[in-house]
Protein backbone atom coordinates (compact mmCIF):
# COMPACT_ATOMS: atom_id res chain seq x y z
CA UNK A 1 0.00 0.00 0.00
CA UNK A 2 1.39 3.43 -1.43
CA UNK A 3 2.21 6.00 1.91
CA UNK A 4 1.22 9.29 1.79
CA UNK A 5 4.05 10.70 0.78
CA UNK A 6 5.02 7.73 -2.19
CA UNK A 7 1.26 9.00 -3.64
CA UNK A 8 2.15 12.71 -3.75
CA UNK A 9 6.10 12.47 -5.06
CA UNK A 10 3.76 9.84 -7.92
CA UNK A 11 1.32 12.88 -8.90
CA UNK A 12 4.39 15.96 -8.50
CA UNK A 13 6.70 12.96 -11.22
CA UNK A 14 2.81 12.49 -13.51
CA UNK A 15 2.76 16.37 -13.80
CA UNK A 16 6.55 16.85 -14.44
CA UNK A 17 5.77 14.36 -17.20
CA UNK A 18 2.50 16.09 -18.61
CA UNK A 19 3.96 19.78 -18.36
CA UNK A 20 7.10 18.42 -20.01
CA UNK A 21 5.37 16.82 -22.91
CA UNK A 22 3.20 20.13 -23.35
CA UNK A 23 6.10 21.84 -23.37
CA UNK A 24 7.80 19.68 -25.80
CA UNK A 25 5.01 19.87 -27.72
CA UNK A 26 5.02 23.74 -28.15
CA UNK A 27 8.58 24.08 -28.84
CA UNK A 28 8.59 20.88 -31.65
CA UNK A 29 5.30 22.18 -32.91
CA UNK A 30 4.90 25.52 -32.94
CA UNK A 31 8.06 27.39 -32.63
CA UNK A 32 10.55 25.21 -34.00
CA UNK A 33 8.77 26.12 -38.09
CA UNK A 34 9.89 29.49 -37.63
CA UNK A 35 13.27 28.40 -38.15
CA UNK A 36 12.14 26.05 -40.94
CA UNK A 37 9.60 27.74 -42.59
CA UNK A 38 10.38 29.04 -46.23
CA UNK A 39 8.65 32.47 -47.94
CA UNK A 40 6.88 32.46 -50.63
CA UNK A 41 8.44 33.55 -54.09
CA UNK A 42 7.41 37.41 -54.17
CA UNK A 43 4.97 38.12 -57.26
CA UNK A 44 6.79 39.81 -60.40
CA UNK A 45 4.77 43.18 -60.09
CA UNK A 46 5.18 45.07 -57.39
CA UNK A 47 1.50 46.87 -56.29
CA UNK A 48 0.93 50.49 -54.85
CA UNK A 49 1.25 50.68 -51.18
CA UNK A 50 0.03 52.85 -48.55
CA UNK A 51 2.43 53.26 -45.64
CA UNK A 52 0.16 54.72 -42.38
CA UNK A 53 2.36 56.22 -38.90
CA UNK A 54 0.11 58.00 -36.71
CA UNK A 55 1.90 60.16 -34.34
CA UNK A 56 0.76 61.99 -30.85
CA UNK A 57 3.80 64.30 -29.60
CA UNK A 58 6.56 62.37 -31.36
CA UNK A 59 8.78 64.93 -33.09
CA UNK A 60 11.76 63.45 -32.17
CA UNK A 61 11.22 60.06 -33.53
CA UNK A 62 9.69 61.67 -36.59
CA UNK A 63 12.90 63.52 -37.36
CA UNK A 64 14.90 60.48 -36.71
CA UNK A 65 13.28 57.38 -38.20
CA UNK A 66 10.58 58.81 -41.05
CA UNK A 67 13.53 59.43 -43.68
CA UNK A 68 13.92 55.58 -43.55
CA UNK A 69 10.16 54.87 -44.34
CA UNK A 70 10.44 57.46 -46.90
CA UNK A 71 13.76 56.37 -48.83
CA UNK A 72 12.36 52.61 -49.09
CA UNK A 73 13.67 51.29 -52.60
CA UNK A 74 9.74 50.68 -53.78
CA UNK A 75 8.37 52.47 -56.86
CA UNK A 76 4.93 53.24 -55.98
CA UNK A 77 4.25 54.24 -52.51
CA UNK A 78 2.71 56.92 -50.72
CA UNK A 79 3.67 57.89 -46.14
CA UNK A 80 0.62 58.98 -44.79
CA UNK A 81 1.66 59.94 -41.34
CA UNK A 82 -1.52 61.32 -39.01
CA UNK A 83 -0.48 64.07 -36.51
CA UNK A 84 -3.05 63.78 -34.00
CA UNK A 85 -3.03 66.40 -31.61
CA UNK A 86 0.29 66.97 -31.14
CA UNK A 87 1.62 70.19 -28.89
CA UNK A 88 5.34 69.68 -30.20
CA UNK A 89 6.74 70.60 -33.59
CA UNK A 90 5.72 67.72 -34.95
CA UNK A 91 3.91 70.07 -37.85
CA UNK A 92 7.37 71.90 -38.70
CA UNK A 93 9.23 68.87 -38.80
CA UNK A 94 6.89 67.26 -41.46
CA UNK A 95 6.23 70.33 -43.10
CA UNK A 96 10.24 70.01 -43.72
CA UNK A 97 9.79 66.84 -44.80
CA UNK A 98 6.99 67.58 -47.34
CA UNK A 99 9.21 70.02 -49.23
CA UNK A 100 11.75 66.85 -50.09
CA UNK A 101 9.02 63.98 -50.10
CA UNK A 102 6.34 64.48 -52.64
CA UNK A 103 4.70 60.61 -51.48
CA UNK A 104 4.66 62.36 -48.46
CA UNK A 105 0.93 63.00 -47.51
CA UNK A 106 0.04 64.78 -43.61
CA UNK A 107 -3.16 64.42 -42.31
CA UNK A 108 -4.26 66.47 -39.23
CA UNK A 109 -6.24 66.29 -36.74
CA UNK A 110 -7.01 68.92 -34.46
CA UNK A 111 -7.35 69.32 -30.73
CA UNK A 112 -10.76 69.64 -29.38
CA UNK A 113 -11.49 69.70 -25.61
CA UNK A 114 -15.13 68.62 -26.58
CA UNK A 115 -13.77 65.31 -28.03
CA UNK A 116 -11.30 62.67 -26.29
CA UNK A 117 -10.34 59.42 -28.63
CA UNK A 118 -7.46 56.50 -28.61
CA UNK A 119 -5.52 55.75 -31.65
CA UNK A 120 -7.47 54.05 -33.32
CA UNK A 121 -9.58 57.19 -34.56
CA UNK A 122 -6.46 58.83 -36.27
CA UNK A 123 -5.58 54.87 -37.76
CA UNK A 124 -9.31 55.54 -39.01
CA UNK A 125 -8.25 58.86 -40.57
CA UNK A 126 -5.08 57.72 -42.03
CA UNK A 127 -7.12 54.17 -43.45
CA UNK A 128 -9.57 57.13 -45.08
CA UNK A 129 -7.42 59.12 -46.65
CA UNK A 130 -5.21 56.07 -48.18
CA UNK A 131 -5.45 55.96 -51.90
CA UNK A 132 -4.26 52.39 -51.88
CA UNK A 133 -5.64 48.90 -51.19
CA UNK A 134 -2.90 47.76 -49.92
CA UNK A 135 -1.76 49.15 -46.66
CA UNK A 136 1.58 48.86 -44.52
CA UNK A 137 1.54 50.03 -40.98
CA UNK A 138 4.38 50.86 -38.64
CA UNK A 139 4.80 53.28 -35.24
CA UNK A 140 6.71 56.78 -35.30
CA UNK A 141 8.98 55.42 -32.90
CA UNK A 142 10.28 52.33 -35.13
CA UNK A 143 12.96 52.22 -37.95
CA UNK A 144 13.14 49.76 -40.93
CA UNK A 145 15.97 47.28 -41.05
CA UNK A 146 16.96 48.00 -44.39
CA UNK A 147 15.25 49.71 -47.77
CA UNK A 148 14.13 46.26 -48.45
CA UNK A 149 11.09 46.54 -45.77
CA UNK A 150 8.58 47.94 -47.89
CA UNK A 151 8.71 45.35 -51.07
CA UNK A 152 9.29 42.45 -48.60
CA UNK A 153 5.98 42.65 -46.37
CA UNK A 154 3.53 44.16 -48.97
CA UNK A 155 5.26 40.70 -51.59
CA UNK A 156 2.59 38.53 -50.21
CA UNK A 157 -0.04 40.81 -50.76
CA UNK A 158 -2.66 39.40 -53.07
CA UNK A 159 -6.35 38.01 -54.07
CA UNK A 160 -5.71 35.26 -51.43
CA UNK A 161 -3.78 36.34 -49.05
CA UNK A 162 -5.21 39.93 -46.80
CA UNK A 163 -2.64 39.55 -44.02
CA UNK A 164 0.97 40.37 -43.77
CA UNK A 165 2.24 39.68 -39.99
CA UNK A 166 5.89 41.30 -39.52
CA UNK A 167 8.70 41.60 -36.75
CA UNK A 168 8.46 44.41 -34.83
CA UNK A 169 12.03 44.07 -32.52
CA UNK A 170 13.71 46.61 -30.03
CA UNK A 171 17.00 48.36 -30.31
CA UNK A 172 19.83 47.04 -28.75
CA UNK A 173 21.21 48.83 -25.79
CA UNK A 174 22.63 48.20 -22.62
CA UNK A 175 20.91 46.65 -19.52
CA UNK A 176 18.88 44.05 -17.94
CA UNK A 177 15.86 45.63 -18.93
CA UNK A 178 16.76 45.89 -22.44
CA UNK A 179 17.30 42.60 -23.13
CA UNK A 180 13.70 41.51 -21.18
CA UNK A 181 11.93 43.70 -23.61
CA UNK A 182 13.80 42.16 -26.63
CA UNK A 183 13.76 38.59 -25.10
CA UNK A 184 9.68 39.31 -24.80
CA UNK A 185 8.88 40.62 -28.06
CA UNK A 186 11.00 37.66 -29.41
CA UNK A 187 8.85 34.63 -27.42
CA UNK A 188 5.70 37.14 -28.79
CA UNK A 189 6.88 36.80 -32.57
CA UNK A 190 7.67 33.12 -31.84
CA UNK A 191 3.97 32.17 -30.39
CA UNK A 192 2.23 34.47 -33.19
CA UNK A 193 4.54 33.21 -36.14
CA UNK A 194 4.65 29.91 -35.38
CA UNK A 195 0.57 30.24 -34.61
CA UNK A 196 0.12 31.63 -37.96
CA UNK A 197 2.45 28.80 -39.75
CA UNK A 198 0.48 26.64 -38.66
CA UNK A 199 -2.92 28.12 -40.38
CA UNK A 200 -3.87 29.09 -36.18
CA UNK A 201 -3.18 33.27 -36.68
CA UNK A 202 -4.23 34.84 -33.44
CA UNK A 203 -2.60 38.67 -33.75
CA UNK A 204 -0.30 40.59 -35.44
CA UNK A 205 2.16 43.71 -34.32
CA UNK A 206 1.20 47.20 -34.95
CA UNK A 207 4.72 47.93 -35.26
CA UNK A 208 4.88 45.97 -38.46
CA UNK A 209 1.94 44.76 -40.25
CA UNK A 210 0.13 44.63 -43.47
CA UNK A 211 -3.40 44.39 -44.64
CA UNK A 212 -6.22 45.39 -47.42
CA UNK A 213 -8.05 48.41 -46.68
CA UNK A 214 -10.66 46.64 -48.73
CA UNK A 215 -10.89 44.02 -45.68
CA UNK A 216 -10.72 47.00 -43.33
CA UNK A 217 -13.83 48.61 -44.40
CA UNK A 218 -15.82 45.78 -45.32
CA UNK A 219 -15.61 44.82 -42.02
CA UNK A 220 -16.43 48.09 -40.14
CA UNK A 221 -13.12 48.50 -39.33
CA UNK A 222 -12.58 47.73 -35.62
CA UNK A 223 -16.02 47.53 -34.98
CA UNK A 224 -16.71 46.12 -31.07
CA UNK A 225 -13.64 47.11 -30.03
CA UNK A 226 -13.28 50.76 -31.14
CA UNK A 227 -13.37 51.70 -27.67
CA UNK A 228 -9.87 49.98 -26.58
CA UNK A 229 -6.72 51.71 -25.85
CA UNK A 230 -5.36 48.70 -27.82
CA UNK A 231 -6.21 46.06 -30.46
CA UNK A 232 -5.58 48.57 -33.67
CA UNK A 233 -3.00 45.51 -34.81
CA UNK A 234 -3.47 42.63 -32.36
CA UNK A 235 -7.50 41.90 -32.39
CA UNK A 236 -8.16 43.15 -35.81
CA UNK A 237 -5.97 40.05 -36.99
CA UNK A 238 -7.61 37.82 -34.31
CA UNK A 239 -11.12 38.47 -35.17
CA UNK A 240 -10.05 38.69 -39.26
CA UNK A 241 -7.40 36.81 -40.18
CA UNK A 242 -7.57 32.91 -41.09
CA UNK A 243 -5.05 30.18 -41.85
CA UNK A 244 -6.01 30.72 -45.61
CA UNK A 245 -5.31 34.38 -45.74
CA UNK A 246 -2.29 35.44 -43.63
CA UNK A 247 1.38 35.12 -44.44
CA UNK A 248 4.64 35.92 -42.63
CA UNK A 249 7.40 38.05 -43.26
CA UNK A 250 10.42 38.03 -40.93
CA UNK A 251 13.80 37.91 -43.13
CA UNK A 252 16.08 39.76 -42.36
CA UNK A 253 15.76 43.41 -43.33
CA UNK A 254 12.05 43.02 -43.26
CA UNK A 255 12.06 43.87 -39.76
CA UNK A 256 11.20 47.29 -37.74
CA UNK A 257 13.30 48.01 -34.80
CA UNK A 258 11.49 50.28 -31.84
CA UNK A 259 12.62 52.60 -28.75
CA UNK A 260 12.62 50.58 -25.94
CA UNK A 261 11.44 51.82 -22.60
CA UNK A 262 13.68 53.20 -20.41
CA UNK A 263 13.00 52.39 -17.27
CA UNK A 264 10.34 49.44 -15.57
CA UNK A 265 7.20 52.10 -14.63
CA UNK A 266 7.27 52.89 -18.61
CA UNK A 267 7.77 49.61 -19.47
CA UNK A 268 5.56 48.41 -17.17
CA UNK A 269 2.45 51.04 -18.43
CA UNK A 270 3.32 49.48 -21.95
CA UNK A 271 2.85 45.99 -20.86
CA UNK A 272 -0.22 46.89 -19.24
CA UNK A 273 -1.47 48.43 -22.45
CA UNK A 274 -0.52 45.66 -24.74
CA UNK A 275 -2.38 42.89 -21.89
CA UNK A 276 -5.56 44.84 -22.59
CA UNK A 277 -6.69 42.49 -25.16
CA UNK A 278 -5.98 38.97 -24.31
CA UNK A 279 -9.11 38.72 -22.64
CA UNK A 280 -10.95 39.23 -26.13
CA UNK A 281 -9.31 36.35 -27.98
CA UNK A 282 -10.88 33.50 -29.28
CA UNK A 283 -11.61 31.08 -26.58
CA UNK A 284 -9.25 28.58 -28.35
CA UNK A 285 -6.58 30.84 -28.53
CA UNK A 286 -6.75 31.72 -25.16
CA UNK A 287 -6.57 27.82 -24.19
CA UNK A 288 -3.03 27.91 -26.16
CA UNK A 289 -1.54 31.06 -24.98
CA UNK A 290 -2.42 30.30 -21.43
CA UNK A 291 -1.18 26.78 -21.29
CA UNK A 292 2.23 26.81 -22.84
CA UNK A 293 3.12 29.48 -19.50
CA UNK A 294 0.90 27.24 -17.04
CA UNK A 295 2.89 24.01 -18.32
CA UNK A 296 5.92 26.01 -17.58
CA UNK A 297 5.53 27.01 -13.93
CA UNK A 298 4.63 23.49 -13.14
CA UNK A 299 7.45 21.60 -14.69
CA UNK A 300 10.12 24.40 -12.61
CA UNK A 301 7.79 23.66 -9.67
CA UNK A 302 7.47 20.00 -9.95
CA UNK A 303 11.41 20.09 -10.81
CA UNK A 304 12.40 21.61 -7.54
CA UNK A 305 10.11 19.31 -5.95
CA UNK A 306 11.49 15.91 -7.17
CA UNK A 307 15.20 16.97 -6.78
CA UNK A 308 14.78 17.65 -3.00
CA UNK A 309 14.31 13.33 -3.42
CA UNK A 310 17.84 12.26 -4.47
CA UNK A 311 16.35 8.57 -5.46
CA UNK A 312 14.68 9.90 -7.77
CA UNK A 313 17.11 13.00 -9.22
CA UNK A 314 18.72 10.94 -12.50
CA UNK A 315 15.18 10.45 -14.00
CA UNK A 316 13.96 13.87 -13.23
CA UNK A 317 17.29 15.36 -14.44
CA UNK A 318 16.85 13.93 -17.54
CA UNK A 319 13.44 15.00 -17.99
CA UNK A 320 14.91 18.65 -17.33
CA UNK A 321 18.00 18.37 -19.54
CA UNK A 322 15.87 17.12 -22.21
CA UNK A 323 13.75 19.89 -22.18
CA UNK A 324 16.94 22.38 -21.45
CA UNK A 325 18.55 21.07 -24.71
CA UNK A 326 15.21 21.24 -27.25
CA UNK A 327 14.96 24.84 -25.33
CA UNK A 328 18.09 26.31 -26.08
CA UNK A 329 18.06 24.81 -29.67
CA UNK A 330 15.08 26.61 -30.51
CA UNK A 331 15.64 29.67 -29.07
CA UNK A 332 18.75 29.80 -30.96
CA UNK A 333 17.18 29.39 -33.93
CA UNK A 334 14.82 31.79 -33.30
CA UNK A 335 17.50 34.08 -32.17
CA UNK A 336 19.61 33.93 -35.60
CA UNK A 337 16.19 34.35 -37.78
CA UNK A 338 14.89 37.59 -35.88
CA UNK A 339 18.77 39.46 -36.07
CA UNK A 340 17.93 39.06 -31.45
CA UNK A 341 21.90 38.37 -30.32
CA UNK A 342 23.10 38.02 -27.49
CA UNK A 343 19.88 36.84 -25.29
CA UNK A 344 20.12 33.16 -25.46
CA UNK A 345 21.61 32.62 -22.19
CA UNK A 346 19.74 35.50 -21.07
CA UNK A 347 16.39 33.93 -21.94
CA UNK A 348 17.08 30.53 -20.10
CA UNK A 349 16.68 33.01 -16.83
CA UNK A 350 14.01 35.16 -18.49
CA UNK A 351 11.71 32.01 -19.61
CA UNK A 352 11.28 31.50 -16.02
CA UNK A 353 9.74 34.35 -14.36
CA UNK A 354 8.01 36.23 -17.54
CA UNK A 355 4.78 33.91 -16.95
CA UNK A 356 5.12 35.06 -13.42
CA UNK A 357 5.57 39.14 -14.47
CA UNK A 358 2.66 38.60 -16.83
CA UNK A 359 0.29 37.58 -14.46
CA UNK A 360 1.37 40.36 -12.17
CA UNK A 361 0.74 42.99 -15.10
CA UNK A 362 -2.37 40.86 -15.94
CA UNK A 363 -4.12 41.13 -12.83
CA UNK A 364 -2.67 45.31 -12.51
CA UNK A 365 -4.93 45.93 -15.35
CA UNK A 366 -8.27 43.70 -13.86
CA UNK A 367 -7.70 46.17 -10.50
CA UNK A 368 -7.24 48.98 -12.37
CA UNK A 369 -9.85 49.88 -15.50
CA UNK A 370 -8.98 53.66 -15.80
CA UNK A 371 -7.59 55.23 -18.97
CA UNK A 372 -9.47 52.93 -21.84
CA UNK A 373 -9.32 55.87 -23.41
CA UNK A 374 -5.90 56.93 -23.71
CA UNK A 375 -3.86 57.51 -26.89
CA UNK A 376 -1.50 54.98 -26.89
Amino acid sequence: MMTRDSLFLLTVFIILDLSALIQLFYYIYYYLPVWFHKHPDAPSGKSPVSVIICARNEEENLRNNLPSVLEQDYPDYEVIVVNDCSEDNSFDVLGNFLTRYPHLKISTVNKDPKFTHNKKFAQFIGIKAAKNDFLLFTDADCQPESDRWLAGMTSHLDDRTDFVLGYGGYHKKEGLLNKYIRYDSMIIAMQYFGMAIRRNPYMGVGRNLAYKRSLFFQNKGYGAYNHMISGDDDLFVNTKASGKNTCVEYRHGMHTRSVPAADIPAWFAQKKRHLTTARYYKSGDKVLLLLEPASRMLFCISTIILLLHSYLWPVVAGIFGLRLLTQVVVFTLTAKKLNEKGLVVFSLFFDIFSPLLNVIVYVSNILNRSGRNQWK
